[in-house]
Order: C-alpha cells, then structure tokens, then sequence
C-alpha cells in the first residue's frame, strides 16, 4: 500500500511539481494538497498521513504556526519542511525542528530547478528514508521476541573489537549526523555541561547557510559554547565547532601540541559536503589520547570509514543512536554492524553518555 502525503504550499506550482514527484514513486500517493496551513490544520485533525511537506511562508498560517498548533493540540504529524537557503528561512527551519518538524529539503528558486533532477531526489530520498525507519520500528514493536541463533562455527564474519573509555588523558568528541539531526541535536548538545573536558567537533549534512542558524540557535539554548567551525581556529575545550554547510572540515595537530580547525574544499563525497568521513579521517594523526565517535540518525552510512580507519590508529569508544529514537536509522545502524560500538542509547541518553565517557574539568 502506497503512503500517503500532504503537500502545504502557497504556490500551485510548487504544489503541481511535488506532486508529479512524490507520485512518480510508486511507495507514495499525494492523496491531500492545502494552500497554507490553516487548511492543513483541518486536515490533519481529522486524518492521519505518513509525510506531510510542509513549506515555511504562506498566507494565514505559515509552517511555523502550523507547528505550534499541532504541537499545542498534540496531534502527531510526520513533517519535512521545504525552505529557501535566506537567513530568514534558515532561522525559521531551524526553530521548525524544535517544533517537531523531523528534517526539511533546500526549496527550489526557479521552475527549471524545481523540475530538475537534484530537487526530485532530495524530496524522494528523505521521504523514502523516513518512512523506512517508521516501518522498520513499527516491524520491530509487533514482531514476537526470538532467541539469537549462534551462527555455524567457522561461517560467522570478523568484526572490529569495540574500544574502551580511558579514564585519563586528552579527548576529543567527533559526532556525525544526518536526516533528523537538526532536532536530534536540540536534545544533546543543551544538555551537554559548560566544563565539558573536551572539544567537539560536529558534522551535520546541511547546505550552506543552515550551519550558522543551526549554530546559534544550538548555541542560545545551551550552557556549553557552540559555533559554526572557522578555518584556523583552535579548538578548546566546552566548544562545540559545527563544519559549515558546503565545507569538508579537518582537525589537524600544531607544533606547539594544540589542534585547529582546517577546511578542505575537496568536491562532495557521495553528494556530500561536508562529509564525516573526512573528519574522522583528519582524526588519525591527531594528538588526543582518545577519540569519543558519536553517530545519530541519518541516511547512509557516513563516518563508518572513517572511524574504521581512526580505530586502527588511535583508542576510540563510540556511542550509537538506538533504532528507536532515529527519524532515520542508516548511519547508526552502519556503524553499529561493524561491532566497534561501546554503546547504543536512546537520543536523551546521548549527552549523559558523552559526559560520562568525558568528564568535566
């Protein structure tokens, strides 16, 4: 049976379009359009879909209020928002996500992009990754409990020997997320302490632009610092540093035994840029005596190279989002088949962990 999603946009147009996309899938039906969010709001009292799009501006009531109305009403509503890249849209996306809104897709500026093939996957691979992970949990809560079977001696694969947390020495905390990582971060890094004993650094699959929103929104809303990375910088201690959206971001170690932040502006790899893998990478030939890999929800499997690669050079312990708290359960559940994770806890569990395996100064 195929999905069902809503469409909320202002523009006919953009409605048409998104239509002729979602439905060119044969896994989703459009079966409800509205022309802003007070019709959406009628709609979504009385009827249950599997996607709602959701655009930013309109008339009435825009996506934000849309959310907050629901929010307030608590009707539960699976939303991806479509936004501009402008500052404004940014900002209001970025506050979308604390309002339940799970990811959102880069609006197209003109028809030939939004008829274009780079939009039309976007919208696809978000929807299809989302509903994935809602059926996957949905198997899992109904399917009865079977005992684990030991595979025939000799057959089973070699698996990485998952590291342990050292309890002296310097750290450094590398987190990788994707699809649901805006509003998965909003509930770690707040509850992550001012004196935490480490950086951070951070990379969130997120174009240009949406990086310095996300930053300063994380940053307001926390007791430890949080800002977009800048190239040269050194890192510190309690500082969250977020790769810019459009930028590949690389930890390298100084002669004085300090790190730094560098960009590298090597093309995407595999679409993506920046890409986790590069910073674990970067990660190798740094000077901490440990690096603490944490991997929430997103698609793909982004950073598990790379921490593969930073496993067979340096002490590593890694924390893994649980299936059930992910909007998308792809690179937690990557990293977690190779055997070197330490921990798989539910997304409010993620803070506590890093600051656990951490400690404050």
């Amino acid at each position: 049976m195929s999905k069902k999603i809503l469409i909320v946009d202002d523009s006919a147009l953009m409605r048409r379009v998104m239509c002729d996309i979602i439905n060119s899938d044969g896994t989703f039906q459009v079966t409800d359009t509205c022309r802003d969010g007070l019709e959406a709001y009628e709609k979504l009292k009385t009827t249950r879909y599997d996607g709602v799009v959701l655009d930013v501006n309109m008339p009435r009531m825009d996506g934000l209020q849309l959310l907050e109305q629901l929010q307030k009403d608590r009707i539960r509503a699976t939303v991806i928002m479509v936004s501009t890249t402008t500052t404004k849209d940014a900002d209001v996306t970025i506050r979308a996500m604390e309002r339940g809104a799970v990811d959102f897709v880069t609006k197209p500026t003109n028809v030939i992009e939004a008829k274009g093939e780079e939009f039309k996957k976007q919208l696809l691979d978000v929807l299809s990754a989302v509903c994935a992970t809602q059926s996957y949990n949905r198997e899992r809560r109904i399917a009865p409990q079977t005992k684990a079977v030991s595979a025939p001696a000799g057959t089973a694969k070699p698996v990485a020997t998952a590291g342990h947390a050292i309890k002296s020495g310097s750290k450094i905390v590398a987190l990788a997320c994707s699809t649901g990582g805006p509003k998965a971060l909003q509930s770690v890094i707040p509850y992550l302490p001012k004196n935490l004993d480490a950086p951070m650094v951070l990379v969130q699959h997120m174009p240009a632009g949406f990086t310095n929103s996300m930053a300063n929104r994380l940053d307001e809303i926390s007791k430890i610092n949080v800002k977009e990375a800048e190239n040269g910088e050194i890192l510190k201690k309690g500082t969250v540093y977020i790769a810019p959206g459009g930028k590949h971001m690389e930890v390298k170690k100084c002669p004085d035994g300090s790190h730094k932040i560098v960009y590298n502006d090597m093309p995407p790899i595999g679409g993506l840029k920046p890409c986790a893998n590069i910073t674990y990478d970067s990660l190798r030939t740094c000077g901490y005596d440990q690096v603490v890999c944490v991997v929430l929800t997103g698609m793909g499997a982004d950073g598990t190279n790379g921490i593969l690669e930073l496993s067979k050079v340096k002490p590593i312990y890694t924390i893994a989002q649980d299936a059930k708290t992910c909007v998308v359960y792809g690179m937690p559940k990557a990293i977690a088949e190779t055997g070197l994770v330490n921990e798989v806890v539910p997304l409010t569990e993620v803070a506590n962990s890093i600051t656990k395996n951490v400690g404050v100064n």
